[in-house]
C-alpha cells in the first residue's frame, strides 16, 4: 500500500471525527442560543448558568447517542488495525 492507501484512511478519518463531532456542538449550539436569549430577556448576567447547561446538555448527547456514534468508530479502528501492517511496509 502507498500514499494513497494512507490518504484515503486520512479523509475517513476526518469524515468519521465530523460525523461524532456534529451531535454534541450542534446541541450545545442550540442550546447556547436558547440560554442566551433567555438571559437578553431576563437579563440575567450569570457567566455560569450557559456553560453549566451546555455541559450537561453535551454529556446527555453523548449518553444517548454513544450506541450509535459507537459502532462506525469501531469498525473504523478494526480497519486501521488490520491495514497497519501493509500501511507501514517499507518499499
Amino acid at each position: 500500500m502507498g500514499e494513497p492507501s494512507i490518504l484515503t484512511h486520512m479523509s475517513t478519518s476526518l469524515v468519521l471525527f465530523l460525523t461524532l463531532v456534529v451531535p454534541p456542538l450542534g446541541a450545545a449550539l442550540v442550546v447556547g442560543v436558547l440560554i442566551g436569549i433567555i438571559q437578553a430577556a431576563t437579563q440575567i448576567q450569570d457567566q455560569t448558568l450557559p456553560l453549566m447547561v451546555k455541559l450537561l446538555v453535551i454529556v446527555a448527547v453523548l449518553g444517548l447517542l454513544s450506541p450509535v456514534l459507537a459502532g462506525p468508530l469501531i469498525e473504523h479502528a478494526k480497519q486501521l488495525f488490520t491495514d497497519f501492517p501493509a500501511l507501514t511496509a517499507a518499499g
